[in-house]
C-alpha cells in the first residue's frame, strides 16, 4: 500500500502475472508436423519401458507428464490462486495434492493400465485432424489420469 501524504491517499497494490507461453503458434504447428507427432511416438514408449521396469517408474512417470512439452512444445498448465484479504494479496501456486497412499493404491490397481490405455488413444487421436484438440486436451491430463496428480 502507497500512501501518498499530500493528498492523504491509499492506492492499491498492483499485481502483475507473467505468463510463459513458450513459442508461438506457427513454431509449435511446424514442430509438431516435422518432429512431434513421431518423436512423441519414441518418448511416449520409452516411458512405458521405464515404468515397466519398476526401478526407473519415476523417470518414466516424469517422462509421461513431459509428453505435451514433446509432442508441442508445450509449456504445460500451472494453477495459480490469487486472494485478496484486506491489504495482502497471497499468490498460491501449490494445489492440493490426493494423500499419497491413495495415489500409490490407484496407480497399482487401475493408474497403470487405463493411463497406459489414455496415453495411446490420445496419441491415435493426435494423427487425426479431427481429434488433435481432443488429444491435446488428453495429454495435457495425463498425470492425472496415471497417479492423480495434479497440476
Amino acid at each position: 500500500v502507497v500512501i501518498n501524504n499530500a493528498n492523504n491517499i491509499q492506492a492499491s497494490p498492483s499485481i502483475v502475472i507473467i505468463a510463459n507461453n513458450g513459442p508461438g503458434c506457427l513454431v509449435r504447428g511446424l514442430y509438431f508436423l516435422f518432429i512431434g507427432w513421431w518423436a512423441t511416438f519414441f518418448w511416449i514408449n520409452l516411458a512405458w519401458l521405464f515404468n515397466a521396469l519398476i526401478i526407473g517408474l519415476p523417470l518414466g512417470l516424469t517422462m509421461l507428464n513431459r509428453v505435451p512439452q514433446v509432442m508441442t512444445l508445450s509449456p504445460g498448465s500451472k494453477r495459480l490462486s490469487v486472494q485478496q484479504i484486506g491489504n495482502v494479496t497471497l499468490i498460491n501456486t501449490s494445489v492440493p495434492q490426493v494423500a499419497m497412499p491413495v495415489r500409490i493404491i490407484y496407480f497399482i490397481f487401475l493408474g497403470w493400465w487405463l493411463s497406459f490405455l489414455w496415453t495411446y488413444m490420445a496419441y491415435i487421436l493426435a494423427l487425426t485432424i479431427i481429434g488433435l484438440p481432443l488429444s491435446f486436451a488428453m495429454f495435457h491430463v495425463i498425470g492425472f489420469v496415471t497417479t492423480l496428480r495434479r497440476n
